[in-house]
Order: structure tokens, then C-alpha cells, then sequence
């Protein structure tokens, strides 16, 4: 008997985690969009089963792409309850105008001067004279050199006021303090110490850290969780400026050092590649007089662009 052609089956079945795919051939893909956007639901798919059949299909997309064709799935099914009992609740796309902000309109918008707002990336009593000197000579840069220093709000909803995250993505809660993980320290020089430069030409930022007390790992040293929270927050602000990166697809770390406590690191973060809406990062971290090496890292980022807040 010859080779069956009845094609394969993948069933894609939601989870607390997003949408899970497994393919008849066991291999699983799973989608981060959470199932209370659309209810209980299950999608079977049919693959084919020889390889002329597969020979026939298009080229395969990249992740991020399939991952972006899933959210605009999810909200025409949700904008046109196809999904029982699901409220409508994701919002269509507008392909369009997808990633039509440049540079200097993100940083303006990002940048604004808010007086009402406490910029929290500026020198107090507890930086260590390293970071002082640093600061002082980047804020020199950003004079004549191209250099900006990015404002630092205590959440990152002060900094993109009028604008919201795609996709219906909302959490509705009573809490009025929302913070910003490594800005959920209050008190200065306990937690987080840092401050942000960003080259729009040349597409890296620079990052001055200053790990206080209470990020304390082994005795009198950081955690490393606390480092690489740091270079996440410092690739996100990059992202998002050099090319409207939104999320962290991944984040891998190699520690090479322990950081002492109070100390400076220097995180020097560089935009390696722009595709496939991916933002792809680079980040050596090291000590002020660079003879310490503390970890190297490296992210990727997806492109998505934040829409505008109705007036309602």
C-alpha cells in the first residue's frame, strides 16, 4: 500500500500561558496572547503529509511575523465574536501605519519636559564619585556630540502619555502608584541608581548603574537578577527609540564578574540589525576604568507600535 496522503493535524489549544500549538509530529509553538482575550478555544490545523504536498507550500514566515499575524487573527475573531461567548474586546490594525514614527519623533515624545514629573536619573547625595564624573561628561556630550540623556519617570505610563499598547493589551486595576521594577525602590542609593544615554544616529545608548544595598546578592555584591533587569530596561529604551521596540522576545546573559555593591558598571548597548520587525541588541557591561568585564548580553526586541488613546 502506498503512503497515505491525509494530512497531518495540528491542534492549537489555549492556555493560562497564551495559544499552544502541537504538531502531529509532537513539536509545540506557543503564542503570547492570553486566552481571556477570546475565551476557550481550540484550532486544528491540517498540514500536509507527503513532501510534494509540503514542496507545494509558501516559504515559511519569520516568528515575529507569525507571531503579529496571530494578534491581528485574534482581534478580527474578537471584533467579530467568532469566538463564543468573547467580548469584543482587541482592536483591528491598522497595518498601514505601522512603524511610521522616525527617531527624533519618538525621542521628542519621550523626552518631553514634564515639570510636573521627578526625573529620578539625576545625581543625589548617594552616587559614587565615578558616576558623578561619568554623568557630567556625557551631559557635556550631549551639547556638541549627538548624545541625549533620557528622563527617567517612576513608570513608564508618565512617558508615553496619550498612547497605549496594541491589541487591546489593558489591565483594569484601582492601584493609582505604579512603578517601573528597578524604579521601586524609593529611597536614594538603595536600590537602582542609573542613568541613560542615548546617540539617535548611532543607534547605542550608554547606561551608569549603581547597585545599592538592597539589590544584594552574594554578601556585598549585586544579584544577578538585578543586572539583568538593568540591561533589559536599557535595551527596552533603546528599542523603543531606535526603532519602536516594544517587547523582549529573549534576553541572554553571560556573567563574567560580580558587581561590588555601590560600585559603577557601565552597560554599552548597540543595535547589531534591524529586520524582520526584530530589533537585535548587543550589551557588554564593565567596570568604570573597563578592566572588569561584569557580563555580556545580547536581546532581540519586536516592533510594534503604540496607538493613540481615544479622546473619549
Amino acid at each position: 500500500m502506498g503512503k497515505s496522503s491525509t494530512p497531518h493535524k495540528t491542534v492549537c489549544q489555549s492556555e493560562p500561558g497564551g495559544l499552544t500549538c502541537i504538531s502531529a509530529f509532537g513539536r509545540s509553538t506557543r503564542l503570547p496572547i492570553h486566552p481571556s482575550k477570546f475565551g476557550s478555544l481550540q484550532w486544528v490545523l491540517c498540514l500536509p503529509r507527503n513532501r510534494s504536498q509540503l514542496a507545494a507550500l509558501p516559504t515559511p514566515i519569520p516568528a515575529s511575523a507569525m507571531i503579529r499575524r496571530g494578534f491581528q487573527a485574534a482581534a478580527r475573531l474578537g471584533h467579530h465574536r467568532a469566538f463564543p461567548g468573547a467580548p469584543c474586546i482587541l482592536p483591528r490594525l491598522s497595518p498601514a501605519s505601522a512603524f511610521g514614527s522616525s527617531t527624533d519623533s519618538l525621542i521628542s515624545r519621550f523626552c518631553l519636559e514634564k515639570k510636573e514629573l521627578k526625573d529620578l536619573a539625576l545625581p543625589n547625595a548617594s552616587w559614587c564619585p565615578d558616576m558623578l564624573s561619568l554623568y557630567q561628561e556625557f551631559l557635556e556630550k550631549t551639547k556638541t556630540n549627538g548624545w541625549i540623556k533620557l528622563p527617567s519617570f517612576k513608570s513608564n505610563r508618565e512617558h508615553i502619555q496619550g498612547l497605549k499598547l496594541p491589541f487591546g493589551l489593558a489591565v483594569t486595576s484601582d492601584i493609582s502608584d505604579w512603578r517601573i521594577f528597578t524604579r521601586c525602590i524609593q529611597v536614594e542609593g538603595q536600590g537602582y541608581e542609573y542613568v541613560i544615554f542615548f546617540h539617535p544616529s548611532k543607534k547605542k545608548s550608554i547606561c551608569l548603574f549603581q547597585p545599592g544595598p538592597y539589590l544584594e546578592g552574594a554578601p556585598g555584591f549585586a544579584h544577578g537578577g538585578s543586572l539583568a533587569a538593568m540591561m533589559d530596561e536599557t535595551f527596552s529604551k533603546t528599542a523603543y527609540l531606535a526603532g519602536e521596540g516594544l517587547f523582549t522576545i529573549s534576553l541572554n546573559i553571560r556573567f563574567k564578574n560580580l558587581i561590588p555593591v555601590g560600585s559603577l558598571a557601565i552597560l554599552n548597548v548597540d543595535v547589531e540589525k534591524i529586520e524582520h520587525q526584530k530589533i537585535h541588541m548587543s550589551c557588554i557591561i564593565q567596570s568604570s576604568d573597563q578592566h572588569t568585564v561584569y557580563a555580556k548580553s545580547s536581546a532581540v526586541f519586536l516592533q510594534l507600535q503604540l496607538e493613540e488613546e481615544s479622546s473619549q
